[in-house]
């Protein structure tokens, strides 16, 4: 039977004392005396008073740094925010906001939440709370959570301006416990395909995956694409649940392991309500841990296809221990290995830079755009029930490599981002043409299907950002440049310069040359010739959220998704699930 446990971000208290009745290593006990004696000195001898905790805490920090890259540090005050993603809620009054132009924007508003049923509408700005102006220097993301948010049944009063009326309309909401979904994007590719994005494996996961095959399967779902990219994990726990939707009889999903040999093994065993039909997961270079767990056990069991780029490489389990003053540690007590017994952790023996930088690494290589420049030595190879290849160490390799579209690339889009520009601009737009796109495109796949960015829109967007602080031109400070040529250069200036006849014309050219080089390079990432038809596809997508919210909204990036669009075009041809022996009964 599928077995549960609490192996993840499960509070655990007198956990390291648990631990020190059985623990073998030898020169525990002295360093912990060693640490004792210092404190107690420190305490009882030190010149000035002290004060212990940011003292300790920064100990405890960098002494974790010296065990593996995932074990962490966690302060009391920052305990209920890391947490909350993975519980699934929060109290407040249920929106999505966003600060432009130091005014608080409702972007969107959670459905049946406190906010909406007072009639609080996206596109909404609030500029008071309570007796509070709620606009200006002062007001950031953090201002905003603290005085919205708070103790369910409390109330709070926001004052709100309407599209173009100046009167500040009052409501006053009673806050209460706001869903924070894991499952924001799921719907009908075709008759008979599903398409569902999770986008981290909370408490509530699991639920909200049945509700979505449910729903998906009422229209005709036969097939589905599982998304798990950018999805970094949370809870194992979950993971199994997950799992176990998709692999029929009583299957290993996950076992655990350690020096102490004290690990587990998981194992499926429920009805799941996917167990049939063509599976699909969808990963990427940021796919980590329980994402890692999903990909690898459909892999292994041949029940899926795995598509897109090697997965972080994340095998470490993590089990916080809650320590006296409220502050959490995440401890990592096992590695996890996938059915075939892969462990997919990647090396971190070179530390922790060296660790975060991989995924830089792998760009630098290559391997994020062309499948052949991955090389697995034959002790990373394992064969699935039915011998298909796969391999460990380091992520999951996918079935079908989809590489990253660079073309797409461009810091013209990433500084109209950064800027929040999407957002301004979106938000003068529906204000005044709100009530005439709802009308004529009542629904989404109204819009999805007839509604364009001109030219002359888009023209209008440009100038809109130009006037907001956004360049023609590409960013390029020439005194780092010419402070990096002299270091680059210095051993031939030197030598050019000992010489009586020094080549002036010879030295500035060879410096025009630097700097053409690196502008020509600073022009190409730039990409403002290219950038238009992303920059379209992202302007649709904010316009399209602020009318029909984000779920629905998120079909547009996937219009022009490669990996996505590959995904499709896999599940349309039977030969490739039969060259990869995979099971869609």
């Amino acid at each position: 039977m599928f077995k549960k446990t609490s192996i993840l971000l499960i509070p655990m208290l007198m956990f390291g004392c648990a631990l020190s009745a059985q623990n073998p290593n030898k020169n525990y006990q002295p360093n912990k005396v060693k640490m004792d004696q210092l404190l107690n000195s420190i305490n009882s001898m030190y010149v000035d008073t002290v004060d212990f905790d940011p003292l300790v805490d920064k100990a405890v920090v960098e002494m974790l740094k010296e065990l593996d890259p995932h074990t962490a540090y966690i302060a009391k005050k920052d305990v209920a925010a890391m947490n909350e993603p993975l519980q699934g809620s929060f109290d407040g009054i249920g929106v999505t906001f966003q600060l432009i132009k130091d005014t608080i924007n409702v972007m969107e508003v959670i459905i049946d939440g406190p906010a909406e049923k007072v009639g609080i509408l996206a596109g909404d700005k609030i500029v008071r709370v309570d007796d509070t102006v709620a606009c200006g220097d002062k007001i950031t993301n953090d201002w905003v959570r603290k005085h919205l948010r708070g103790k369910k049944g409390s109330k709070v009063k926001v004052g709100i301006i309407r599209g173009r009326n100046p009167e500040i309309q009052d409501f006053t909401i009673t806050r209460g416990a706001i869903p924070m979904y894991s499952i924001n994007v799921s719907f009908m590719v075709d008759e008979t395909t599903g398409y569902i994005k999770l986008e981290r494996f909370a408490a509530t996961s699991t639920q909200e995956l049945v509700k979505a095959l449910t729903t998906l399967k009422e229209k005709g779902m036969k097939d589905l694409i599982f998304d798990l990219r950018g999805n970094g994990g949370g809870y194992l726990n979950t993971a199994f649940e997950i799992c176990d939707q998709f692999i029929s009889g009583e299957r290993m999903i996950v076992y655990t392991d350690n020096f102490r040999k004290n690990g587990e093994k998981f194992y499926s065993g429920r009805k799941g309500l996917f167990e049939d039909g063509k599976l699909i997961v969808l990963v990427d270079e940021n796919s980590a841990s329980a994402s890692e767990i999903t990909s690898g056990c459909i892999q292994d069991w041949d029940r899926g296809l795995v598509i897109g780029r090697r997965t972080f490489g994340k095998g470490l389990v993590q089990k916080p221990l809650t320590l006296t003053d409220g502050s959490q540690v995440r401890l990592t007590i096992s590695h996890y290995y996938t059915p075939t017994g892969r462990c997919i952790q990647k090396p971190y023996e070179d530390g922790l830079d060296a660790y975060f930088r991989d995924i830089q690494q792998r760009a630098n290589h290559g391997e994020l755009y062309t499948a052949d420049s991955i090389k697995f030595p034959d002790s990373l190879k394992y064969k699935t029930p039915r011998g298909r290849v796969v391999y460990g160490g380091g992520g999951i390799m996918p079935d079908i490599f989809v590489p990253l579209d660079t073309t797409r690339y461009s810091t013209l889009y990433n500084e109209i981002v950064r800027k929040g520009i999407f957002g301004s601009y979106t938000a003068d737009y529906l204000e005044t043409n709100r009530e005439a796109l709802k009308k004529q495109y009542p629904t989404f796949e109204d819009f999805e299907q007839n509604f364009v960015i001109t030219d002359v829109q888009y023209a209008q967007f440009m100038d809109f950002a130009r006037q907001e602080g956004v360049k023609d031109s590409a960013s390029f400070t020439f005194s780092n440049y010419a402070e990096a040529f002299l270091k680059s250069k210095k051993a031939e200036l030197d030598s050019m310069f000992t010489s009586p006849n020094v080549n002036l014309q010879r030295i500035d050219t060879m410096f025009q040359g630097y700097v053409q080089k690196y502008y020509g390079e600073a022009m190409r990432l730039r990409n403002a010739t290219h950038s238009s038809e992303f920059i379209k596809d992202y302007l649709r997508f904010e316009i399209a959220r602020g009318l029909y919210g984000y779920g629905e909204a998120y079909r547009i990036f996937l219009e022009t998704d490669d990996t996505f669009q590959k995904a499709v075009e896999v599940m349309g041809n039977k030969k490739i699930f039969k060259q990869f022996k995979v099971d869609n009964k």
